[in-house]
């Protein structure tokens, strides 16, 4: 399969980014999960691209659909907010500008 292309760690790895980061996960969830399931990490890198602009747009996303777009008014609020974040993945400069952001909307 794998001489015929039909079975590749490049495929797999690009699918799965496309998936994870469409259900709202973040590019360090799922590097861990692609490094767990035994994909290179060079391969990994090259189909994350943290730096990209588009996981700012992912994880406005999930957090909107999580806390309806609602700025936390405390500091146990704020923390319940972050450690969400932190869950689903998303860097901390990408967390800290969601923050940020939604205060000068």
């Amino acid at each position: 399969m794998v001489e015929e292309s039909l079975l590749s760690n490049a495929r797999f790895a690009e699918s799965y980014v496309f998936y994870r980061r469409n259900k709202g996960y973040g590019p360090l969830r799922i590097r861990a999960e692609l490094m767990s399931r035994g994909i290179a990490e060079d391969l990994i890198e090259h189909h994350l691209n943290i730096a990209d602009n588009a996981w700012l747009v992912t994880m406005r996303h999930a957090w909107q659909k999580r806390f309806k777009g609602s700025l936390p008014d405390d500091f146990k609020t704020r923390a319940k907010h972050l450690r969400f974040l932190q869950y689903r993945g998303f860097t901390a400069d990408h967390i800290n500008s969601i923050f940020e952001d939604a205060g000068h909307d």
